[in-house]
């Protein structure tokens, strides 16, 4: 490589580190150095909008996993630094998942938030209600319309998180007075849409939200498992991210561990992002969403067959049921998303948080003596 290119780079590197900490707290804020003189050094601490509106110590936010993100999950990355989330799922509304109240009362000892598909909220309104009573730090809200719970929240005292899969739904979110904005890239197991991905996403919103509503905050979703995925984030734009898959993988999930045997040693191929297993088993999904888990027999055989599928919505209800309580997996849906590829183990959610904000520290930290091969 010439002297020209290699300078060249080496500028860009600069000028994107220089605009990637337009979201990072200043570090002479006295909030910054009051907190840092009270951590020891080997725990190192990235300060962004988000760590301080929330008064964590990392960027870090556990997606609300629906029967994955427990009390015990939301504890432990809140103990670790970062912003635990319970997973409320539907609000009961389509059956199974955990026992909210319980899991909220196992969040109470430390700070925590609650999360919920909002269709399915929208069925179950009073759950909402019941929440709420366990005084949330957040209620994070996707897919389908915040606005109507918006005022619900606030009056809680609770702040308001959004994710969004398209662009065209932020506006949604400010409408509805969002504190922060997660843009959910297609690569996140789970439900999602198919057009977006984590790396355009984000700095297309960051521009966005900067134009339109500048002090909202700004997290990354799909794909983020490790600190490399979140310094992008955080180069990108964002404030933070939104962690599901390295964390549905913890000793404190409530994943089945035969779930995440199954998972460890596949890569990303393994993923599929398909629509037909929500129209087998009956649930109602809307049909711009879709859902990404890793391939089993059942996708083999109807993976192409999203129509016929659709024709045949809920016939496979019974035998999924069924297959659930024998955990026969090559029915069921072990759900992951494309970093899968990056699980190597299960850990616990504290040693998860503590990793990924000292490699990304060092990443960031780093990276403007990045050197290029001749």
């Amino acid at each position: 490589m010439d002297a020209t290119r290699r300078g060249f780079l080496t500028t860009a590197v600069t000028a994107v580190g220089v605009a990637a900490t337009q979201n990072l707290a200043r570090p002479d804020d006295d909030e910054h150095n009051r907190t840092n003189k009270t951590v020891p050094p080997e725990d190192t601490m990235i300060s962004t909008r988000l760590t301080k509106r929330f008064g964590i110590r990392h960027p870090i936010v556990s997606a609300p996993m629906a029967s994955v993100a427990g009390g015990a999950l939301a504890v432990a990355v809140s103990r670790a630094g970062g912003l635990g989330l319970v997973g409320g799922g539907y609000a009961g509304s389509v059956g199974g998942g955990i026992d909210l109240e319980a899991e909220l009362a196992r969040a109470k000892s430390g700070k925590f938030g609650v999360g919920f598909i909002t269709w399915g909220l929208t069925r179950a309104p009073e759950i909402l209600t019941k929440a709420l009573q366990y005084s949330p730090l957040c209620v994070l809200l996707s897919f389908g319309d915040p606005r109507p719970f918006a005022a619900q929240i606030r009056n809680a005292g609770a702040a308001l998180i959004c994710q969004v899969q398209f662009l065209s739904q932020v506006d949604m979110a400010l409408e509805a007075g969002a504190t922060a904005v997660v843009v959910q890239g297609n690569e996140a197991g789970g439900h999602g849409a198919t057009d977006r991905s984590t790396f355009p996403f984000v700095p297309e919103a960051a521009d966005y939200l900067k134009q339109r509503s500048p002090k909202t905050l700004l997290l990354a979703a799909g794909g983020v498992a490790d600190g490399r995925g979140l310094a992008a984030a955080l180069m990108l734009g964002a404030d933070g991210v939104l962690v599901g898959t390295r964390l549905w993988a913890s000793a404190e999930a409530l994943t089945p561990k035969a779930h995440t045997d199954k998972a460890i040693g596949k890569s990303g191929d393994s993923t599929i992002r398909t629509k037909v297993l929500d129209a087998l088993r009956g649930v109602p999904w809307p049909r711009e969403y879709s859902f990404r888990f890793l391939k089993n027999k059942l996708t083999d055989e109807w993976a192409d067959r999203d129509a016929e599928a659709f024709r045949a919505f809920g016939t496979l209800s019974e035998k999924y049921a069924q297959a659930r309580a024998q955990n026969d997996l090559d029915t069921v849906a072990v759900i992951c998303g494309e970093a899968v590829g990056l699980l190597k183990d299960r850990p616990s959610a504290e040693s998860i948080v503590h990793s990924m904000a000292t490699q990304a520290a060092a990443l960031l930290r780093n990276g403007g003596k990045l050197k290029f091969p001749l």
